[in-house]
């Protein structure tokens, strides 16, 4: 199951108080009495939602975090063009010294558990490419990988509308439910629950 943890929010109140440019013939000054002025009116601009424009102060609210995940989970976070993967864990180069009974999520059965770790020992006894090919060609979606990303209020308005219904509740029900923990998320990601 999806794990998030380290979770950071940079420049929510400037964001925000940016959200009144348009109406403005001075730039801002970024007071908390600025904040509590434009908050109104940037969860109304929240509200339009992605593509008319009017939300694009969210894309300056950047949030990072750590996030552990099943293998079969990044594929489908990936394909959101603004989720940016700082660094990640890799099966490419730790696959083989991973502890096979502790990597893999509660769905992998004992068979392919076993079947992996037959496969390595064949990899370690004989280290060759063929050999180290189908141990990552036969590794089992399950297994567990992490990584730090960084994205946006934007982006994450786009997540949770998309995904707050999705199939692999456990997975994207835990990246939601980070969203909603997020300062302000109701008023300016969420905007209609």
């Amino acid at each position: 199951m999806v794990e998030i943890t380290n979770v950071k929010v940079y420049d929510l109140k400037e964001s925000v108080i940016a959200s009144r440019n348009a109406m403005r013939l001075v730039p801002p000054k970024y007071t908390d009495e600025e904040f509590e002025k434009a908050l109104p009116r940037a969860m109304k601009l929240a509200k339009c939602g992605g593509g008319s424009g009017h939300s694009n102060f969210r894309k300056g609210i950047r949030v990072s975090f750590d996030i552990k995940y099943p293998n079969y989970f990044s594929p489908e976070l990936q394909r959101y063009g603004f989720i940016d993967i700082v660094t990640s864990s890799s099966k490419m180069h730790k696959l083989v010294q991973m502890d096979m009974d502790a990597c893999f999520n509660e769905y992998v059965c004992d068979e392919a558990k076993s079947f992996i770790k037959k496969l390595i020992k064949q990899y370690n006894d004989t280290p060759c490419y063929e050999n180290f090919i189908r141990v990552l060609s036969n590794c089992p979606l399950g297994i567990e990988l992490f990584m730090r990303c960084s994205t946006n209020y934007e982006q994450l308005a786009t997540i949770y509308r998309q995904r707050k219904n999705h199939r692999l509740i456990e997975d994207w029900g835990a990246f939601c439910e980070f969203i909603k923990s997020l300062p302000y998320s109701k008023e300016l990601i969420i905007c209609s629950e």
